[in-house]
């Protein structure tokens, strides 16, 4: 096995390069290999983790299985040694996904929660996305189900403890049908309390309504499959019927919409041309300021907002700043998939930063599946994210997309390594690994509400099998793993670990090297990648291959306008060591690039 996945094999030839001496123009806004957008040290180093998953140790996996069959971590479970775990990865943020309380199949009638009816949660354990309660956590991931909320705060504490800051979800469009907040302060009305149930839509309604009609379960939802379960008759009591979450405006929403939930009313009349209704600020405006600040006063450091575009954009634009007043560090992290709205969410919205999806996961994802070519990832840069691709947060997997190890994605995880590292260096803004990813987690089998799909499920319960090697039933010392699994793990925590140290890296501009690379012998542009991150401090070099199964033997040339650009000189000799994959210093760019390799070269003079 060798030592590292991304030590190319074969020899690196090594010979003496001289960049030729030039007169040509100094570099301007109007190269086309770079941007004049000034970078912002934006490099949060995010672990996404779902608690009900991550501390599980049980391993029976039964679909459909209950909580004392299959097993659910606990905020207890996330233990010092699993924070410095996830701390030698480079990590700066948890975002602990899952956390406030949702409907679920589990009945916790006797903690004096009351009951769900199945007709209307997905999955044994419920989608963490119907929320019940926005003042509570779920009871499901507590050990004494009465402390569940300080046992959540001893996890913030732990978690800062650390030097780990904190970020959870903030659900704004909709909540659950069956939705009644127990835990709310004292003073506060619950949505809904007060609406004018008559109107279809009343400005200060929390909800939308139906007039004079009962909601109907959809027909042939079968909620736990072969079993039966808990008040499943096929009907749910709502009279009138609200609109559902995901913008269906009828009683008898389709078994493929979102109709366990609800949406709320921010002020838009949807039946009515969408005329807004926005001053006064509207009740629901209010309300979900409160809940915000609530959680604010937690100490948490942030938030991802979910669907955060099925909102209106003054919503964000008003509550951002109120909650900014209470902590001004707080971040705000927008589920978005409109690259024609990021600059509106970002300047008018006031987020701090927005998904990459439909960019650059997208064409990575492509890549990764030996299709598309390299010049998707330069309309990213150059296109999509121009000017505030400090903003943008990055990933490959979280818990809505494929698994990358799944049959449905790239079934090799190493197919990661390239792709991962763009991910984690083409820019200056946040990186988000999701746990199991870093060990080639497939997310085999069909879970239970979850069907096969190359996800890990977050409606059913469930032990996560290549995590859990990991977890080692609470060791968190990753004795179970494979060496493969070793090797892929140790390559995210180098990449991590370079890409939240360097300087390059956290703030340093970007030049593209694909034109000054494109003609020259051995350099595929389909499936090679390189582009430099330079500050004056620190200038890096950024080298990857694609392809699953071609060696590439290029000689990279950097041209005179990138030396200028960084600063350097053309007449001096330097030298270039991998940050990645370690290694001596190089003193040429004569490279061997193995299928699915990466490099970071740190270049300096001799």
């Amino acid at each position: 096995m060798r030592k590292h996945l991304l030590i190319a094999a074969g020899a690196l030839v090594l010979a003496s390069y001289l960049l030729p001496a030039t007169t040509a123009v100094a570099q301007t806004a109007t190269d086309p290999n770079t941007t004049t957008e000034v970078p912002k040290d934006n490099k949060l180093v995010i672990y996404q983790l779902m608690p009900r998953l991550f501390g599980n140790k049980v391993a029976l996996n039964k679909p459909y299985g209950s909580i004392s069959e299959n097993g659910c971590g606990k905020f207890n479970d996330i233990t010092d040694k699993a924070l410095d775990e996830i701390k030698k990865m480079g990590v700066s943020h948890v975002w602990y996904t899952g956390v406030i309380e949702h409907a679920t199949m589990t009945d916790y009638s006797s903690q004096g929660i009351p009951a769900d009816d199945a007709d209307v949660v997905k999955g044994r354990a419920g989608s963490p996305y119907a929320i019940r309660d926005y003042y509570d956590v779920a009871p499901d991931l507590a050990v004494v189900v009465k402390n569940r909320m300080p046992e959540y705060e001893a996890l913030i504490k732990r978690t800062h403890d650390k030097d780990l800051k904190v970020l959870m979800d903030f659900i704004p469009n909709h909540v659950a049908r069956s939705y009644r907040s127990d835990a709310k302060p004292l003073g506060v009305v619950d949505l809904g309390t007060l609406d004018d149930k008559t109107k279809a839509f009343a400005p200060n309604n929390n909800f939308y309504y139906l007039p004079g009609k009962s909601f109907a379960v959809p027909a042939g939802y079968n909620p736990l499959g072969p079993l039966k379960g808990p008040r499943e008759d096929g009907k749910f009591f709502e009279v009138p019927a609200k609109a559902t979450g995901n913008d269906v405006f009828s009683a008898a929403p389709s078994i493929d919409d979102w109709f366990e939930t609800v949406k709320l009313n921010y002020g838009v009349d949807y039946q009515n041309g969408r005329k807004t209704a926005f001053a006064p600020v509207p009740d629901t405006w209010k309300k979900m300021r409160d809940i915000l600040v609530y959680w604010a006063g937690k100490n948490v450091d942030g938030f991802r907002c979910d669907m955060a575009e099925m909102v209106p954009l003054e919503f964000w634009a008003y509550v951002i700043p109120e909650v900014k007043k209470v902590n001004p560090d707080i971040i705000f992290i927008a589920e978005a998939y409109n690259p024609k709205e990021y600059s509106a969410y970002l300047t008018t919205g006031k987020f701090d930063f927005l998904y990459d999806k439909v960019g650059l996961y997208d064409n990575l994802r492509k890549l990764m599946q030996q299709q598309g070519t390299t010049e998707d990832i330069t309309k990213v840069w150059k296109e999509e994210s121009n000017g505030f691709s400090s903003k943008m947060l990055r990933f490959l997997e979280n818990h809505d997309e494929q698994r990358i190890a799944s049959k449905d994605f790239a079934t090799d995880p190493r197919r990661a390594i390239p792709a991962m590292t763009v991910t984690a260096t083409l820019a200056s803004g946040p990186v988000m690994l999701y746990s199991g990813q870093e060990v080639g987690e497939p997310a085999n089998g069909a879970e239970g509400f979850s069907g096969e799909d190359g996800r890990t499920t977050i409606f059913d319960y469930w032990g996560v099998p290549e995590h859990q090697k990991w977890l080692n039933q609470g060791k968190f010392d990753g004795a179970r793993l494979s060496p493969e699994q070793k090797d892929l793990r140790d390559f995210y925590a180098r990449l991590l670990n370079v890409a939240g140290s360097s300087e390059a890296i956290r703030k340093g501009r970007f030049y593209e090297l694909q034109d000054a690379n494109n003609l020259g012998k051995e350099y595929n542009q389909r499936h090679l990648y390189a582009f430099l991150r330079h500050t004056a401090a620190q200038q890096v070099l950024v080298v990857v291959n694609f392809s699953a199964d071609k060696t590439y033997r290029p000689v990279i040339t950097i041209p005179a306008a990138a030396m200028r650009a960084m600063g350097l000189s053309a007449s001096k000799v330097y030298t270039y060591t991998d940050l990645l994959n370690g290694g001596e210093p190089r003193n040429a760019l004569n490279l061997n690039l193995a299928p699915n390799s990466a490099y970071i070269f740190e270049i300096k003079s001799r």
